[in-house]
């Protein structure tokens, strides 16, 4: 039979276009075949184009059917958690839904990270894994684990497939579900009897009585959303990364034109709008910028577009934006009023809700209406003015990190998708890169997953192999997945990589140097020499550069972008000692946000 475990997400969220591929109606005539050739089927019919995988002996049934399957590549990639981050990678740079593989017991333990990473960050992903005998389980087994169990906190939905002929419509489903709503991972768990059983492969879902499709967001409060953003003074957007998941950037720029609101943008909505428009404020949150910060704490009206006032952007919550009243408009209703209560709930897709929106504003100011934000906008267009985002050059004369991240941006261009760790590099790369376009750029936002970067990079290259990817990593971060730098190579794949090299964890030391007395407690690498970077990019098969001088900075970032048949490595060695600026500590309220360290914002009678 089938079992089926949704967490308290599953089936809530609406029904959208599937993709990849579509997965309506049913295909008569089964023709008989195995478990395993039946899922192959599947996925062909569904669409799915590349798999990101590594075989074990409970999946041995499938991949003998993937073998010669037309119109699925395969990647091997050498280890499970590479599958998953480069099958998000691959799902946030293209928009489709991202497909891994692993085996039974480890290899799908190791899937778990990247589930609740794409669970944290809303990234369509299927993840497919085998499983012992169904006649085997619950007797601990060989590489026995019960990853539907493990699974369901961190998935939008958790299948486990016994029998053969529900593999195909399970499968089917998942991808529905996956790319659905609010997007999501989905794990189908299959077993091997089941795999090598024959099976239906009749090309249909399972019922799913409780799946709700969002409708359009009611007039009425269409309606009061526009009536409270009319009689705002100190208004702003603030977009989230559901607007780049909706595909709404174009209608998050008609809304903020047609109103003249200020604008600010999430860590995972960078550039949904362009860095360079005038209206744009910048990122808020612990790390962004004074004039997103303020914008948002001192707004009188908050307009939360797929956004989810996550406790990195809003600081302490008691002290958030003390006189916004909040309009929430997200795709998942759950979101909505979780974390602050609001005036209106629009719970609805992005992009529709948007326009809806503009239209109703359209109507009223065409009748009449005139709403006045121009002490406001300039406000803070004057903040962004006096606070821009910069950098202090290192006294001894070593690199900055910022310089070598800015250099990437403007060197490689717009079109560039930029995949990032986790870290001070993160921020930075958020920070000293313009984005001018959605899909650029990758991270792991939410869960905050070190070792995010090079896998990610690789699927998002696999996924768009026209455009330039950088992986912008940190020497710690690296090397928790720089194993897949072989799978680059030997798959062809020319991802390029910016080692951010400081011989350090370098945010866990930044917050050691101003919160711990300096005291730091295994945050310190042994050296920039171990391992020699540019040696083992070699080793893998790539080229290994290396820069350690400012005056050496363009000239490897162009040297490097003239290799494009293999992926490229640099090592740039800076200083051990730049923070990341601006700041808001932990805990405390954005009031509180540092321009540098002992240097608070004077807004004079802004404040």
């Amino acid at each position: 039979m089938t079992t089926t475990h949704p967490t308290s997400t599953a089936l809530a969220d609406g029904a959208a276009e599937i993709a990849p591929g579509s997965t309506g109606g049913a295909t008569p005539g089964p023709t008989p075949r195995t478990g395993a050739e039946a899922l192959v089927a599947t996925l062909q019919r569904v669409g799915v184009e590349h798999i990101f995988g590594l075989p074990g002996g409970a999946v041995l049934p499938l991949y003998d059917a993937l073998y010669g399957a037309e119109g699925i590549r395969h990647i091997l990639v050498r280890h499970e958690q590479g599958a998953g981050h480069a099958a998000q990678g691959y799902a946030a740079a293209t928009g489709r839904v991202g497909v891994c593989l692993a085996t039974s017991g480890p290899g799908a333990t190791n899937l778990v990270t990247p589930l609740a990473d794409a669970n944290m960050d809303s990234v369509p992903m299927v993840a497919i894994t085998g499983n012992v005998a169904s006649t085997a389980i619950g007797s601990d087994a060989f590489q026995e684990a019960d990853i539907r169990s493990i699974s369901m906190p961190v998935t939008k939905h958790s299948f486990l497939v016994t029998r053969p002929d529900e593999i195909a419509p399970t499968v089917a489903s998942a991808f529905r579900l996956a790319a659905s709503g609010r997007p999501g991972p989905v794990l189908v768990d299959v077993t091997k009897d089941a795999l090598v059983a024959q099976a239906d492969d009749t090309f249909r879902e399972l019922p799913m009585p409780g799946l709700r499709v969002p409708g359009l967001v009611s007039p009425e409060a269409v309606r009061d959303a526009v009536e409270l953003m009319l009689t705002a003074r100190k208004p702003v957007l603030y977009v989230g990364g559901g607007c780049v998941r909706a595909n709404a950037h174009a209608e998050v720029r008609q809304l903020a034109e047609l109103t003249g609101m200020p604008v600010v943008t999430t860590l995972m909505a960078r550039g949904v709008f362009p860095d360079s428009h005038p209206q744009h404020m910048g990122m808020p949150g612990m790390h962004g910028s004074v004039s997103g910060v303020t914008t948002l704490q001192k707004s009188d009206l908050i307009i939360s577009l797929g956004a989810r006032f996550d406790d990195r952007v809003t600081g302490a919550k008691h002290t958030f934006a003390p006189n916004a009243t909040i309009i929430h408009a997200d795709i998942d209703p759950a979101e909505i009023g979780k974390n602050f209560p609001c005036a209106v709930g629009l719970p609805g897709d992005a992009r529709s809700t948007i326009t809806q929106l503009i239209l109703e504003w359209t109507r009223r100011t065409a009748a009449g209406a005139a709403p006045d934000y121009e002490a406001w906008v300039a406000r803070c267009v004057d903040w962004k003015a006096r606070y821009p985002l910069g950098y202090e050059e290192p006294s001894d004369g070593a690199m900055a990190p910022q310089l070598v991240i800015e250099r990437i941006g403007a060197l490689s261009g717009p079109e560039t998708i930029v995949a990032a760790g986790v870290g001070q590099h993160q921020m930075w790369a958020s920070q000293f890169v313009r984005y001018e376009e959605p899909r650029r750029w990758l991270n792991s936002g939410g869960l905050g997953t070190m070792g995010y970067a090079v896998p990610a990079a690789m699927g998002a290259k696999v996924g768009r192999p026209d455009q330039t990817v950088w992986a912008i990593d940190g020497d710690g971060c690296f090397q928790m997945t720089n194993q897949e730098l072989a799978t680059c190579s030997v798959e062809g794949i020319p991802i390029k990589v910016a080692i951010i090299n400081n011989a350090a964890l370098g945010m866990v030391k930044q917050w050691q140097a101003l919160f711990y007395s300096e005291r730091f407690s295994a945050s310190q690498l042994p050296s920039m020499q171990v391992p020699d970077f540019t040696t083992l990019a070699q080793a893998y098969g790539c080229v290994g550069l290396r820069c350690d001088r400012p005056e050496d900075v363009d000239r490897t970032i162009e040297e490097a972008m003239e290799v494009d048949d293999r992926p490229v490595v640099v090592d740039f060695r800076v200083s051990k000692d730049a923070m990341v600026w601006p700041m808001v500590a932990a805990g405390t309220s954005n009031d509180e946000v540092l321009y540098a360290r002992d240097v608070r914002p004077d807004f004079g009678e802004d404040v």
